[in-house]
């Protein structure tokens, strides 16, 4: 069997209907295809599309019926069709860093990831002259008008509700053309140098009155704390010293060389009310003098 028995037979020719002349008895048997003249020879008709190409025919200048051929073996008739493979694989491409002015009037770059690929090889071709370009295109203008309806705390928070929203966007534009966009990603979302300093003072200054209300909020419990002791140790006189004891006791646990002298607090008090009164004494005596 050779190359021309094992691409085509006799009944694969009968259903190629666009060829336009007779073949004569001795070059219709699958042993004769060599005696063609060489302007209709098999390999100038046969084309290969793969797995993930399809082609899409033209016949004179319209698309053939039938839609898109592929994958595997196609015909074409020389000089009278012509074709165009289209990639349905999916493809990605940048979006460039956009300099955009959000909701709150803050200047942002943000660039982005677009996943796209031709759900209908016949729309992608008649419809539009560059599928891939035009969607590029039209993802940076979706960005710039999505984002700049956002803040800059919704732009850093909710990304994925912004991807979603944009693949959505993107995805009623793109029917028309045959393209399908599978996924949109926000890359980064720079902001300029000043704006990232006031942020970081911002953040700094807000860390610390939260710290310092933790700790006012923490003496207060503890004063209430401690007024609540107060009139629980004042029910009993005797629980003053037993605290006083409990408290010499976890001093003297510690390794150190503090030594502590348990001294009345009517000792002093006694002599502080004599102190007083020969102050009072002497200074009525310089009064009278």
């Amino acid at each position: 069997m050779t190359f021309y028995d094992f691409l085509v037979s006799e009944e694969d020719l009968s259903r190629q209907t666009h060829v336009r002349f007779q073949l004569p008895p001795t070059c219709r048997t699958r042993h004769n295809l060599a005696n063609l003249p060489e302007a209709v020879r098999l390999p100038d008709s046969c084309r290969v599309a793969q797995e993930y190409e399809r082609a899409v025919i033209f016949r004179l200048g319209r698309v053939k019926p039938g839609g898109a051929r592929g994958p595997g073996l196609f015909f074409v008739v020389p000089c009278i069709d012509s074709y165009k493979k289209i990639d349905l694989r999916t493809l990605s491409f940048e979006v460039p860093p956009q300099e955009l002015l959000s909701k709150d009037a803050v200047t942002v770059a943000v660039d982005a990831v677009v996943f796209f690929r031709i759900s209908n090889a016949t729309i992608s071709v008649i419809n539009i002259e560059d599928a891939a370009r035009s969607t590029k295109l039209l993802a940076q203008t979706t960005l710039r008008n999505i984002l700049g309806t956002k803040t800059l705390t919704e732009m850093l928070s909710d990304r994925d509700v912004i991807s979603l929203q944009m693949q959505t966007t993107l995805d009623e534009t793109t029917i028309p053309w045959g393209v399908k966009v599978e996924r949109v990603e926000m890359k980064d979302v720079r902001l300029p140098h000043q704006l990232q300093r006031a942020m970081a003072a911002e953040a700094e200054a807000t860390r610390d009155a939260m710290a310092k209300i933790i700790a006012a909020e923490g003496e207060q419990n503890a004063s209430r704390a401690l007024a609540e002791a107060a009139d629980v140790i004042s029910m009993a006189p005797c629980a003053i010293q037993l605290r006083y004891l409990q408290t010499l006791n976890s001093i003297s646990s510690e390794k150190n060389n503090t030594i502590v002298f348990p001294f009345p607090m009517e000792m002093m008090s006694r002599f502080i009310r004599n102190q007083k009164k020969h102050v009072m004494k002497r200074i009525s005596t310089l009064k009278y003098s």
